[in-house]
């Protein structure tokens, strides 16, 4: 499977996760809203991985619609200088 193709398909599973829980409890609401930060732990992942094969954060600004500033506030580790 592509990656856009993979991600089309979580997009589609996230989203009826969504309508599933709009019929549920609010104890599935939390559990919903967990899956942010895992979430945000593949972001992560994935900036990690395009810095380690020599993408630039201007690489990233532009993929991620910010400016390389903002992109290295948001993603870099703490031992990271600026760009």
């Amino acid at each position: 499977m592509e990656t856009l193709d993979y991600l089309s398909a979580a997009r589609r599973f996230l989203r009826a996760a969504g309508e599933r829980v709009g019929q549920g409890d609010e104890a599935e609401l939390g559990s919903l809203l967990g899956l942010q930060r895992s979430f945000d732990d593949a972001v992560q992942a994935a900036v990690d991985g395009q810095l380690a094969m020599g993408k630039t954060w201007r690489d990233i600004a532009t993929a991620t619609g910010k400016t390389p500033q903002a992109a290295h506030k948001r993603w870099a580790r703490k031992a990271e200088p600026a760009p």
